[in-house]
């Protein structure tokens, strides 16, 4: 999904360890974007992250679980990042939660 975002677009991310790749590091790098993802287990040498930030991603994720009861949402049916953000600003409306 980052591929579809231009210099600028984005200011964190944040994510699981399992999203803990160079590849992906690489490509905020491009982006200009801060990082906030715990290191993978695996990983020999441990990147820095930072705790405070990365405790918010558990607000986040809730949200997107109330949300997934909209099918739209759950299934991903809208493939452009736009698209798709807007309904989830439209599901965010209907479950109250913004």
């Amino acid at each position: 999904m980052l591929k579809d975002f231009k210099r600028g677009d984005v200011g964190t991310i944040i994510a699981d360890a399992a999203y803990d790749s160079d590849a992906i590091r690489k490509r905020a790098r491009q982006l200009r974007a801060k990082v906030c993802i715990k290191p993978n287990a695996g990983r020999k040498k441990k990147k820095r992250y930072n705790r405070t930030v990365y405790k918010h991603r558990n607000l986040i994720e809730r949200f997107f679980g109330r949300i997934k009861r909209c099918r739209r949402i759950a299934t991903r049916y809208e493939k452009k990042p736009a698209n798709f953000a807007d309904f989830i600003w439209l599901a965010a409306l209907i479950t109250d939660m913004v």
